[in-house]
């Protein structure tokens, strides 16, 4: 009987507790990941916004790439003005909004770190340097957004894992897609960003649209 008595009191315990039970749903790598971080989510963030902001920011901000270049060259400050955009602290580069237009004259796509050599102006020497990936080099495309700064950010870190956010979306959208065979002699149009280079070397651009035709 005691035993009877203990067992009936152990489940009566059971149906009482259960009223007041919650059930806590097991939350998904992204949503983990972002509790972790603080709710940082830089690829959200990035995907949330590319439609929306982002292209219609570099639609609206980029001139041809012979009308950026050229007036950078005589004119940085005005260029700066009209075409380009750099964050108040630190010593970055100004980084232009740009279409190009063009054929490419050299494909390196054995290297991750592939690119498309761009003559734009039918001498058949390259003008500019379109980055296709999958390794995207610098932080362009989020350096030339008016939108966002840096201020918005908790520290360095997550400035930076905001910039290869964009890198890595356009890379996963678009760039992952294109062909990787046959490309030179082909015609390329692009739409992008690229940080103004050092003497000598070739404006190194990455696209945010980009489509290769016959």
């Amino acid at each position: 009987m005691p035993t009877f008595r203990a067992a009936a009191f152990f489940t009566l315990a059971i149906a009482l507790a259960l009223p007041g039970c919650k059930i806590i749903k097991t939350p998904t790598a992204e949503e983990a990941a972002a509790e972790a971080s603080g709710g940082f989510a830089p690829d959200k963030q990035v995907a949330d916004m590319w439609d929306a902001k982002v292209i219609p920011f570099l639609e609206k901000r980029a001139g041809t790439f012979q009308d950026v270049s050229a007036l950078a060259a005589s004119n940085l400050d005005e260029a700066a003005a009209k075409y380009g955009h750099k964050e108040k602290e630190g010593s970055a580069p100004w980084t232009f909004a740009a279409k190009v237009s063009g054929t490419i004259v050299k494909a390196e796509t054995k290297s991750r770190a592939a690119y498309l050599d761009t003559d734009v102006d039918g001498d058949g020497k390259a003008d500019v340097r379109i980055q296709i990936g999958p390794v995207i080099k610098g932080t362009a495309i989020r350096d030339s957004l008016d939108f966002v700064n840096f201020n918005e950010f908790k520290n360095q870190i997550q400035w930076a894992e905001f910039g290869k956010a964009f890198n890595v979306h356009v890379n996963g959208l678009t760039l992952e897609k294109l062909p990787r065979d046959g490309l030179e002699g082909k015609k390329v149009e692009a739409l992008g960003a690229y940080p103004l280079p050092s003497s000598g070397q070739p404006a190194l651009l990455t696209p945010a649209t980009i489509a290769i035709g016959g």
